[in-house]
């Protein structure tokens, strides 16, 4: 089977494309840098002629709540009508456990919309809510930095490793439209602040960690059940110490 990975040679494509390719598919890792360009449709069509299914692991260069929203918007206009002119069978996207309860933040409102695109285009399609991802840690950090102290929310949080997201991202490649949403989680539940200080101490890093209600999370106030999910999802098998050794710091 032919299968697409627009963002194909990011860090949840690159690992979803050599899992497909070594079950035996056809796999292109589509990215500007490889020629295929959502925002300007370049290379799309050549790259969607035969294929069945088309995995959206885009993610916008820009945070900022106006680039997000155009990014999500026009990336995802451009690739859904030139699915339906390829007769694309499966369209598969990745987005965030709890975006549509984080709706202050710019970033949220944008995944927002390209879900409702994809609601909305009439092609068979299923969307991936996922938490946090553990790489994602460092970024966490720097976000909630105030001088030599990280300044969070203490909510709840069940990040999950890359390896076990493109694992799922794999198997829902390989099995047919649900025309609706799965969501996919680590296999462990801790506050925010108590997994930035583990993996501060575990770092080297002698900022201390201070929980603060009122701290943003990109954007939104978190409650104990923003990032979580409570809707059955698929749990991955990484603990953060099994998952710290091998990829923390490359």
């Amino acid at each position: 089977m032919k299968i697409v990975i627009i963002g194909g040679t990011g860090l949840i494509g690159s690992k979803t494309v050599e899992r497909l390719r070594n079950r035996g598919h056809d796999v292109i890792a589509a990215s500007p840098n490889t020629g295929v360009n959502t925002i300007t449709g370049e290379g799309l069509a050549e790259a969607l002629a035969g294929a069945e299914v088309v995995i959206d692991l885009a993610n916008s260069p820009s945070f900022e709540d106006k680039a997000v929203m155009d990014f999500f918007e026009r990336s995802g206009r451009n690739l859904l009508a030139a699915e339906k002119t390829a007769g694309i069978k499966h369209h598969i996207a990745l987005s965030v456990v709890g975006t549509e309860r984080l709706q202050e933040s710019g970033y949220f409102r944008a995944k927002l919309a390209q879900e409702k695109l994809i609601k909305e285009s009439g092609l068979p399609y299923t969307i991936v809510h996922s938490t946090q991802f553990l790489e994602f840690l460092s970024g966490i950090v720097q976000s909630g930095t105030v001088g030599d102290s990280v300044h969070l929310a203490p909510a709840y949080v069940q990040p999950i490793a890359s390896d076990d997201v493109a694992d799922a991202m794999t198997d829902v490649a390989l099995a047919a439209p649900i025309n609706g949403t799965i969501e996919i989680a680590g296999p462990e539940r801790s506050k925010l602040t108590d997994l930035v200080a583990r993996y501060l101490v575990a770092m080297g890093d002698a900022r201390k960690v201070f929980p603060d209600a009122e701290a943003r999370y990109f954007g939104a106030r978190l409650d104990d059940g923003s990032l979580v999910s409570d809707n059955n999802p698929r749990l991955g098998r990484i603990t953060f110490e099994q998952w710290f050794p091998t990829s923390a710091r490359k």
